[in-house]
Parts: structure tokens; C-alpha cells; sequence
């Protein structure tokens, strides 16, 4: 569904509401540019791969630079009732001007490998190359600026405060003094103080109020002759300077001086602060949905200011959602996530920290639980980076899978026949599939372990054993390499064993009953047939397991039932495993550990 900046407004309650009901939302950006890692020679690492923090700083030089243009949400609903995923993906432009009123600046820069090409007004670097690609893939170049939905990050947010609150604070504005051979100014606040002056001397009835302008202006209407900036900013400060029983109040072209009446500037500054909160509410816009991701506070939105037309009973739902969300974060995941989140909290957030290791930190604290699709596909593989990984050739790979079952939304029937590669909704929404498949096919295999793990299993421990893995010089990429032969005798109990661990469903196919491989984890598709039955791996622990209560059994006979039909549980130790990891290829490390996944 694309929303655009017109028809955000009404559509909030119910994106609010379908963050509120998703078991998780995925996202993905499209972005005026990105880091060029090419350009950085290998010397500047010794001759060798750079280190997490070095990338880290790559990204963030970008991040600062260039904008985030399209944002795309898919929200994934779990019906346990009929055992399907119903996925409503979103797909919105981002405006990058901010209103003026609010005096926040902001620089808009597309980007190349090289240099800019073009140096435009307002700090735009447009490039022929950004261009280009963008429009190889029909991306609307004026989209972002028409259609765009706006948004502030939370800095910017606080900047427009501090800026507004500087504004009514009169005494805080410094004063401006004309040049002495600038008549024209000189002869304004001349006539200024002869009119004021007049006006306060005056026996005969007249108007309470005094409206100035310029020479030969009709006070009463707009004119093509009214006060410049300069102007009204000298007016306003001479009558706050010379006159503290006056106020100035702007009218357009001219501006209107009146006595000082307490109560009325009370009234004025109410009104003021509220139509002042109705514009940031706006401007925040995007941003109030990526506050409900994160439960963040979202006290500060007026439905009634956004949504003017919006019914009684939807505002009072709206309230109760906004009450439900905060403090409440959604499991948000992505694909590549590590280089979409660090433009992620530029765009939303604010100004990114120095040190990947506070980058880190910072985004546990707002995202406890995050999964990064790649290094879900790419977990334990020999050599990632060169592991067919790539978001078209997981999905096209996972779409064979008839389990678990996912439903598009009817009113999110955009992708259903049609696909919009490098659309960030299309993106999204294909991301939400690998997760949902790839997560179930990782537990319903059994074969998945934590990295580096040597050492045998005992009775504590739930992870899931690894096989070993090497990359197929055949195809270029990672390998799983199972040999059932080779598996330690205690892993290969009969099913009907009642002293085994839980049991996780594994299929070999008779032809490659002892060893085949695969270029990534997800591959074991190929080998899966969707109506034959699994033969089934079973985990026997070396020493007796502690009793479990009735509750546990019952949970876990519920969860053996749903094995391969249905994501691990966000309390599965599959997610200690697989969580808050993003894939980082080209680094020393190869990973951004992001913090402990919370059970």
C-alpha cells in the first residue's frame, strides 16, 4: 500500500493499530546514497579487511550525508487460530524539506563512486550515476518532494522546541541596528516612531489598534509593496524597545500595534503553542510510527490536530493503542540490517555516536530484538560474502515452501501479481517472507548451533547442533556439508524413545543420504518435498534430563506439533542463536553483535 503525504493523516490510527497487532514488523530504506568502500584504498587498513569499527565509520560519514527517500513497513500478524501469517506491507516516499516555520535546516545530497558531478543550491549534489540508478529502477526523482510523507528525527524535534521557545522569549532577540547610510530603514522608523507617537497622543476617537506599512500601502489588505523581513524584525523591535506598553502583532504585509493586554496575550499564547504543536505533530509525522515500533512516546500526537475528520470512537482506540505501545517494543527485522539501521537512527533518531560499540548499545536499548535475514542465511557458512545471500535469490528460493502459510492483506494487494524490486514496501514484504520461512525451516531442521561451538552437547544445553559446512567450488559460494554417517551415535536414537529431548524433524533425501551440499543454510529447500513425511533427527542428551512440569510438557507438545509451520517462538533459545546479530561482510569480524536476546 503506498501511502502518500495526503493520505497519511487518515491512515495513521490504522498503522498504529497494525504495529500494535504485528508479531513483527520488517523494514527496509532506499537511500540517496551510500558508502563507497571501494574508494578506500587496503593500505589504510594494513592490507587487510577493516574492522567493525572502521566500516562503522564509513557508514556513519554516509549516514550524515545522505537521506533516507523511502521507508517500506511490513507488518506480519500471526493467526494462530487458522496457522497462517497475514503480512500488510507499506510503502512511503520521505520529504526532505521540513516546514519553514519550524527554521530547522536540513541538506539533501544524492551520491556517487566519485565526486559530485553538480553543485546545486541549497547544498543539493545531484549526480548523473545516483540518477541514473535510480531511475533504471522507475524510481520518481520528484516523488520524495510531491508525495513524500514528512518526518523529524527526535533531534530535530528538540532543536524546533528550543528554536520556538527562543522566539516568545523576546528579551532573548538581539537587536539589529541600521547602517547610517541606509536611509530607507532610517526613514522607517522615523515615520514609525512620528505614526506611534500620534497615535498615542489622539483626543479624537479612534481605532484601538494602529496598522503600519509601508508608503502608500492599503493597510487593510495584502500588497505587493508590504514590509520586507527587515523591516517588520525593526518594527517588532522598536516598540518591544521604546514603547513595553504596546505590542506588535504581524498581519501579513503590515503589522498591527496594539495596547498590552495580559489576559489577550495569555489567550494569544495559548493559541499560539497549540497551533505550534499541530505543525510539529505534522512534521514529526513519519517518525510517530517508528515511535510505536520502539515504544517510544507517542503522549504528544493530537489525533484531532493530524486528523481533523477522524471519528470520536477511532480517537479513543487510538489513545488506548498509544498507551499499549509505549514502553512496548515490536521485533524489527531487516535484510543487510547493519548498513539500514545506522541510516535508520540518523533519519529518526538523531546524530549517530562515535563508537560502534555505543552505536551498539544504543540500538539494543531501543530495538531488544532485532534479526538481520542475511546473517540468518548466511549463519555458520564457510565464507559468507560469497554465499548467494541476496534478497531476490532468498526469495525466490523460500517461495517453493508451502510452510508456513502467508496471506497478503486484501487491502494491501499491490504486490500480489507484480513485483517492485528495490521498492522499499515490495522489500519489505519480501524480507517478512524469508524470515517467516527461513526461521521456520532453521528449527524444523535441528542442524543450526552457535558459531564456533567445538565442544559436544550435554543435558543443559538447548541450542541446536551444527553441522560441519564448507563452501562448493561448484557453486561458488557456502556450504552445508551433512554427513549422517558421521553423527555421533547418541544424536541417532529411534523416534519412539520416550527419554528423548524434544524432537526436531530433519528430511535427507535418499540420494544424498550420507553427504550433499548447499550454498547456504536455506538451500535444505531443494531437498525438502512439501507432502512426503520427515525423517526425523532426534537430540538424546547424554545424561538424564530434570522433570519437566505439566505446563512444560504441554508447551513443548504444542511446539513439536508446530515444527517447520510457524516462526520459533521469541522465547526459543533458536533466537539466542540467530537474534540480535547483523551480517557485516568485508569486516574482521564479519558480524555486529547488537546485545543479549532477550527471553
Amino acid at each position: 500500500m503506498d501511502v502518500t503525504r495526503l493520505l497519511f493523516p487518515g491512515q495513521l490510527p490504522a498503522l498504529v493499530a497494525a504495529i500494535a497487532d504485528a508479531h513483527f514488523v520488517a523494514i527496509d530504506l532506499e537511500l540517496s546514497g551510500i558508502p563507497s568502500h571501494q574508494t578506500e584504498k587496503p593500505r589504510a587498513y594494513g592490507g587487510g579487511k577493516p574492522s567493525l569499527q572502521q566500516r562503522y565509520e564509513e557508514n556513519k560519514r554516509a549516514a550524515e550525508k545522505y537521506q533516507v527517500l523511502q521507508l517500506g513497513i511490513t507488518c506480519v500478524g500471526e493467526n494462530s487460530n487458522r496457522g497462517v501469517y497475514v503480512v500488510r506491507p507499506y510503502n512511503f516516499f520521505l520529504n526532505p524539506v521540513p516546514d519553514e516555520k519550524l527554521n530547522v535546516e536540513r541538506d539533501f545530497s544524492y551520491h556517487s563512486g566519485g565526486g559530485p558531478d553538480v553543485d546545486m543550491c541549497s547544498q543539493v549534489e545531484l549526480t548523473m550515476i545516483a540518477v541514473d540508478f535510480l531511475l533504471k529502477r522507475n524510481f520518481r526523482m520528484e516523488a520524495p518532494f510531491l508525495e513524500g510523507v514528512h518526518y523529524f528525527s527526535r533531534a530535530e524535534e528538540t532543536t524546533a522546541r528550543r528554536l520556538a521557545t527562543q522566539r516568545q522569549d523576546r528579551a532573548s532577540i538581539a537587536d539589529i541596528q541600521p547602517r547610517p547610510d541606509d536611509v530607507e530603514s532610517l526613514e522607517l522608523l522615523k515615520r514609525l516612531q512620528q505614526e506611534v507617537i500620534a497615535w498615542k497622543s489622539r483626543t479624537a476617537p479612534m481605532p484601538d489598534y494602529l496598522n503600519f506599512a509601508a508608503v502608500g500601502v492599503d493597510k487593510s489588505h495584502h500588497s505587493e509593496k508590504s514590509l520586507n523581513g527587515y523591516q517588520k524584525r525593526l518594527v517588532h523591535q522598536y516598540i518591544r524597545v521604546k514603547h513595553p506598553d504596546l505590542v506588535t502583532m504581524g498581519r501579513g504585509g503590515f503589522i498591527q500595534i496594539v495596547a498590552y493586554d495580559k489576559e489577550r496575550e495569555n489567550s494569544e499564547q495559548k493559541f499560539r503553542n497549540k497551533r505550534f504543536e499541530e505543525l510539529l505533530g505534522r512534521q514529526v509525522g513519519l517518525r510517530w510510527l517508528v515511535e510505536a515500533i520502539c515504544g517510544g512516546d507517542m503522549s504528544a500526537i493530537d489525533i484531532d490536530s493530524i486528523n481533523p475528520v477522524v471519528k470520536a470512537h477511532v480517537a479513543a482506540e487510538f489513545t488506548s493503542l498509544r498507551e499499549q505501545l509505549r514502553g512496548q517494543s515490536t521485533v524489527l527485522v531487516g535484510h543487510n540490517l547493519f548498513l539500514d539501521l545506522i541510516y535508520f537512527h540518523a533519519c529518526f533518531f538523531g546524530p549517530l555516536p562515535d563508537k560502534v560499540e555505543d552505536f551498539q548499545r544504543t540500538i539494543h536499548e531501543l530495538f531488544p530484538r532485532i534479526i538481520d535475514t542475511k546473517y540468518l542465511a548466511t549463519h555458520n557458512v564457510d565464507d559468507p560474502a560469497l554465499a548467494r545471500s541476496s534478497l531476490e535469490e532468498l526469495s525466490e528460493r523460500l517461495s517453493k515452501q508451502a510452510h508456513p502459510v502467508i496471506e497478503l492483506h486484501p487491502q494491501h494487494s499491490k504486490y500480489a501479481f507484480e513485483k517492485f524490486a528495490h521498492e522499499a514496501g515490495f522489500d519489505s514484504y519480501l524480507t517478512a517472507q524469508i524470515l517467516i520461512r527461513l526461521s521456520a525451516t532453521l528449527d524444523s531442521s535441528g542442524i543450526h548451533l552457535g558459531e564456533n561451538t567445538d565442544g559436544p552437547l550435554d543435558n543443559d544445553d538447548e541450542s541446536y547442533f551444527t553441522p560441519p559446512e564448507a563452501r562448493s567450488p561448484d557453486e561458488g559460494g557456502g556450504g552445508v556439508v551433512i554427513d549422517v554417517n558421521a553423527l555421533p551415535a547418541h544424536l541417532l536414537q529411534p523416534k519412539n524413545d520416550s527419554s528423548l529431548s524434544r524432537v526436531q524433524p530433519s528430511y535427507i533425501s535418499p540420494q544424498a543420504r550420507s553427504t550433499f551440499s548447499h550454498a547456504t543454510a536455506f538451500d535444505l529447500l531443494g531437498d525438502i518435498p512439501m507432502d512426503e513425511d520427515l525423517i526425523t533427527l532426534t537430540l538424546q542428551p547424554e545424561k538424564t534430563e530434570r522433570p519437566k512440569s505439566k505446563k512444560q510438557e504441554k508447551r513443548k507438545k504444542r511446539a513439536d506439533k508446530e515444527i517447520g509451520r510457524r516462526i520459533p517462538a521469541w522465547e526459543s533459545s533458536f533466537w539466542g542463536v540467530y537474534g540480535n546479530k547483523l551480517r557485516v561482510n568485508g569486516t574482521v569480524e564479519g558480524v555486529c553483535d547488537v546485545g543479549e536476546w532477550p527471553y
